[in-house]
């Protein structure tokens, strides 16, 4: 079984030491791959020497990088323009909500679980795409 480690986990963990017995579970339950959005977001967001190192070393372990494939892209777009339109959403949140889709459909493509501390998006894209969704 494999699993996906979402950006929510990694920075949670990280900073306020959250998630250590889950994570433990997680990797005991499942084979953990890497995102190419999760660690994008994670360098991305890395504003300290030690956080930009932090994320490096994640980025060289990881033996596998998963990436969305163009279908992915395609479908991320219909997807966020749907629950976009029927919860409303400003162009932000459509924006954010796209790197969580995309993390989804990678994930589905392959068979594993989202391991997500953001319960609202994943559980949406949960019901929407039919992927696997533990949350911490």
């Amino acid at each position: 079984m494999w699993a996906v480690i979402d950006t929510s986990v990694y920075i949670g963990h990280w900073e306020r030491g959250l998630y250590a017995d889950r994570l433990d579970e997680v990797r005991n339950a499942f084979v953990v791959r890497h995102s190419a959005v999760v660690l994008a977001e994670l360098r991305r967001g890395a504003r300290t020497p030690q956080a930009a190192r932090t994320v490096t070393r994640l980025h060289e372990l990881a033996s596998q990088i998963w990436a969305p494939t163009a279908t992915d892209w395609w479908e991320a777009g219909r997807i966020i323009q749907t629950v976009g339109d029927a919860h409303d959403w400003d162009r932000n949140k459509r924006r954010d909500f796209q790197n969580d889709a995309l993390i989804a459909l990678t994930a589905r493509g392959h068979g594993a679980t989202v391991v997500t501390a953001n319960r609202e998006d994943f559980e949406i894209l949960g019901r929407r795409l039919g992927v696997a969704v533990l949350i911490v």
